[in-house]
């Protein structure tokens, strides 16, 4: 077997290349799905911390009229017998204008298990001067060694818990108050789910543990979404290596007939053959994985980014990764190998003794292959159309697995189909140009390069397509995120002014000329407690935003919607008679449509509002109702929480903003234009789908490479051939020129299948898969300049591949052709 393994390895001593070629798909397609999996590792980590540091699963309790707990509630609660434990939750910038979660916590009655709880003693420390906070390693490594708070107040001594999740300071309850100018108020009441607390006490509401949808599974289509795309470049990867191994393996016939010949068996040759396929993969696999840590670890703030903004999921930016993310991503990475190289095995151990050695034999079986290809692209397709159906069935928010599989079963479907469809466009060409030579010798040639040129024009489509349908459903994205921008954000300066200035700034700004309105809004939170409509009354028990508007004339007429109950200004009508909007996500995520009835809680009771319309709201994971900032604040007793400033024609915000910020003495954080707002939206919108475009660039590189593989794999029969030709008097450019237009016309061909079925992944995305992860529908956008840019693309990427090898060719002399074609 040694002997037998080193005369096979000996081959890559004489074609260093194909080596290369091998270990080069294998890093490249090991890389994006380690880093890929990486980031999911370490975001999944950290939605457990989140989860457990608490010490597993606890209930929560909040008033049933809506209003704010405070530390009445919790003395009360204590001696009725309850044992809650006090959580005090507030934003908290940092000096250097880094954003944290404070949690402030009573040591005391915490539930038995918590994170903090594991070393003896420890809450003596923690809630005596001068006190502790308590955060992650990831999170101390980015404040630096004195981070401190705005106005140089210092943070107490910071100690490490590795089982804190990121991006969170935890410190006693007392400490934390002062902090955020909280008061005696409290932002939850948490009690241990093992306690058994049958039922809510009287005036309160029990919040079960299992009730509340956890991080991880608010951003499972999140990274179900990367899992697919990193799964879709590991595949193009493993075209590259199915090429080189191919062409290994090709040129090795003549080896392996004389090896089965001297008497080796041809168990122990595919043996053979299994085990250098082996070293290989750990080769391009460890490489792979490296690479991967280095590309998750680049990309990880970006994601973190969008999984904060999308879902308000804590991520931190630092990779944390578990024991089995090694011998997943070393397994998944040599599996890939296995599909890529079991062919090749197969059609060794196939072949006879006496064909091993004929190259035509090795391709005799193409044709039975295709008709095996077009076979099994018809079944694909018809699971495409079953995955549809499914899709189109499924409940809102549902149907993220069906939407998913009709993705994949169209890809697989139009690339299983192409080489069919080139082999018999080909065929086709081939009878209609029965008077031309060279036409007639090229089309000839191509259907001879078909059978390895197969894998790459496959890679290829798939790689345009998803390019095409991830271009499209961004830019639809972004067409509609900044149209509604510019619906919403109809405000010249917005104002969040403290709550003790508001009447001055408010009184201040009533006598001003060039202030044509002025949009008082306010916030609240509440539960939803019941849905009435269609006859039918179901029970909802979930928390919900309460947004208050000022339906003043400016924002009426920009403002957007989706569906109303009669016509737009009836629905306004309706608003302003205490009617209420909803987003778009609550909508789909509870069934609600115009005219149904909701229950909501307020401190006065129960109060019950008519739904007027939907509207849709971008960005935001909850559910939210709109009312009027009037009702908001007789119902809940809130403060206002912000003004936009209307400008009339002509008028100069940015004066006024000075002359705002001077008189009342406001931060640039409490006031700010409207250029600022977008450009900041804008921001997070550019970070969200970062990675996003960085994995779809990567696979159309490692596409690329995969048709420079097929290329180099056949220059040298491609060199014979021309041999031929340039001997009856062809020039050896006229000859490059017949190269180039092949390789770009099969690509054109290519491209221009990629075009509906990147338009058809675009539907799937926006209508299917969209709606299930972030709860809202895009509009489908057409962009006839990414068509055109996706075809030139494609013609470009094969002239680039085939660059190296037509510079071989052209350095090579004549003469050398004429040899070559010899013995």
């Amino acid at each position: 077997m040694a002997v037998v393994l080193a005369t096979l390895l000996s081959h890559y001593r004489r074609h260093p290349g194909q080596l290369a070629m091998v270990l080069l798909g294998l890093w490249l397609a090991g890389a994006l799905w380690s880093g890929v999996q990486a980031i999911n590792a370490s975001a999944r980590d950290n939605y457990a911390r989140a989860e457990a540091w608490l010490g597993g699963g606890v209930d929560r309790l909040e008033r049933q009229d809506g209003q704010p707990l405070t530390h009445g509630d919790f003395v009360r609660l204590r001696r009725a017998g309850v044992p809650v434990s006090p959580v005090l939750e507030g934003e908290l910038v940092t000096g250097s204008g880094k954003p944290l979660t404070l949690m402030g916590l009573d040591p005391l009655t915490l539930p038995q298990g918590h994170a903090l709880g594991r070393r003896p003693g420890w809450w003596r420390e923690f809630m005596q001067p001068p006190w502790q906070v308590r955060l992650a390693p990831e999170t101390r490594a980015q404040l630096g060694h004195a981070p401190g708070l705005p106005h140089g107040t210092p943070l107490p001594p910071r100690v490490v818990s590795p089982e804190l999740p990121p991006n969170v300071l935890v410190m006693d309850m007392a400490i934390a108050a002062r902090l955020l100018n909280a008061g005696d108020g409290i932002s939850t009441l948490i009690i241990s789910s093992t306690h058994g607390l049958a039922a809510a006490p009287e005036g309160f509401t029990l919040v079960r543990a299992d009730s509340r949808a956890s991080p991880g599974e608010l951003t499972q289509s999140f990274h179900l979404n990367l899992t697919a795309m990193a799964l879709l470049a590991l595949i193009v990867g493993l075209f590259i290596v199915q090429a080189a191994l191919g062409l290994a393996l090709e040129q090795r016939l003549g080896l392996l007939r004389t090896l089965r010949a001297l008497g080796v068996p041809g168990r122990t040759l595919v043996a053979a053959l299994a085990l250098e396929l082996l070293l290989l993969g750990l080769l391009g696999a460890l490489a792979g994985l490296v690479s991967g840590l280095w590309l998750a670890g680049a990309l990880l703030p970006d994601v973190a980014a969008t999984l904060q903004s999308l879902y308000g999921a804590n991520v931190g930016a630092t990779l944390r990764l578990p024991w089995h993310y090694w011998l997943g991503g070393m397994g998944i990475t040599l599996c890939g190998l296995l599909i890529a190289g079991s062919g090749v095995l197969w059609q060794a151990n196939r072949l006879p003794l006496l064909g091993l050695g004929q190259a035509r034999a090795w391709r005799a079986g193409f044709q039975r292959q295709l008709r095996w290809q077009a076979g099994l692209g018809s079944g694909a397709a018809l699971l495409a159309l079953v995955c549809g159906i499914r899709l189109l069935a499924s409940a809102p928010g549902q149907g993220l697995l069906a939407g998913f599989g009709l993705m994949a079963a169209l890809l697989l479907a139009a690339a299983l189909g192409l080489p069919p469809l080139l082999a018999g466009l080909l065929s086709l060409l081939l009878r209609l140009v029965q008077r031309r030579p060279l036409l007639q010798w090229s089309l000839a040639d191509m259907q001879l390069q078909l059978p390895r040129l197969s894998l790459a024009m496959m890679a290829l489509l798939i790689a345009l397509s998803a390019n095409l349908g991830v271009n499209s459903m961004v830019g639809g994205f972004r067409l509609t995120f900044l149209d509604w921008l510019e619906q919403r954000l109809v405000a010249d300066l917005y104002l969040r002014p403290p709550p003790a200035r508001f009447e001055s700034i408010h009184a201040w700004l009533a006598g001003r000329d060039e202030v044509a309105a002025r949009l008082i809004s306010a916030r609240a939170s509440a539960r939803l407690l019941d849905i009435t409509g269609e006859g039918r009354v179901r029970r909802a028990g979930l928390p919900v935003d309460i947004a208050g508007i000022t339906p003043a004339m400016e924002l009426m007429a920009h403002w957007p919607l989706l569906a109303v109950h009669g016509e737009r200004n009836a629905a306004w009508q309706a608003l302003q008679q205490g009617g209420a909007f909803i987003n778009e996500q609550l909508a789909r995520r509870e069934g609600i449509a115009p005219g149904d009835r909701l229950g909501l809680t307020t401190p006065d009771g129960t109060k019950r509002v008519t739904v007027a319309g939907i509207y849709p709201d971008y960005g935001n994971p909850r559910g939210e109702l709109v009312l009027t900032t009037a009702r908001v604040r007789l119902w809940y007793g809130v403060a206002p929480g912000a003004i936009g400033i209307v400008m009339r024609p002509g008028a100069d915000a940015g004066l006024l903003r000075r002359r705002l910020a001077e008189r009342f003495a406001l931060t640039p954080a409490q006031l700010q234009e409207q250029r600022e707002v977008k450009a900041r939206a804008r921001t997070i919108f550019e970070r969200t789908f970062a990675i996003t475009r960085a994995l779809n660039g990567l696979t159309l590189a490692v596409a690329a490479l995969a048709l420079l593989a097929a290329l180099l794999a056949q220059a040298e029969s491609r060199h014979r051939h021309m041999a031929a030709l340039w001997a009856l008097g062809v020039p050896l450019r006229r000859l490059l020129g017949i190269q180039l237009v092949q390789l770009g016309g099969l690509a054109l061909i290519t491209a221009l299948l990629a075009l509906p079925l990147g338009m058809a992944l675009t539907a799937c995305l926006m209508w299917g898969i969209n709606v299930a992860a972030f709860g809202w529908r895009l509009p489908l956008h057409l962009f006839p300049a990414d068509m055109v840019l996706t075809l030139v693309l494609a013609v470009l990427v094969a002239w680039l591949a085939a660059a190296l090898p037509l510079c071989r060719l052209w350095r090579t002399p004549p003469r050398a052709l004429l040899v070559k074609e010899g013995p």
